[in-house]
């Protein structure tokens, strides 16, 4: 089931909802429907064998943002 991150274009607030279908979600706050839909920055782990001695090097993409943008580990800038 889809989580939707929000910001209300009415009173500025960000909120997160589950939306089912067609539903039309609303602010927690104010009740506008006037929102706008933020990019979600994904969490996840990769991890993969560096080679020698079997060391592991693991990857994350959420908590830290490139210094142009908002976005975590984006295929755009190259951020790891």
């Amino acid at each position: 089931m889809p989580i939707y991150e929000y910001k209300c274009n009415k009173c500025d607030n960000n909120f997160e909802t589950l939306v089912l279908g067609s539903d039309v979600p609303a602010c927690p706050s104010c009740q506008s429907n006037d929102l706008t839909k933020l990019m979600s920055a994904c969490g996840f782990v990769s991890i993969r064998p560096s080679g020698a001695g079997g060391a592991v090097q693991t990857t994350t993409s959420a908590g830290t943002s490139c210094s142009g943008c908002s976005a975590t580990a984006c295929g755009t800038c190259g951020s790891k």
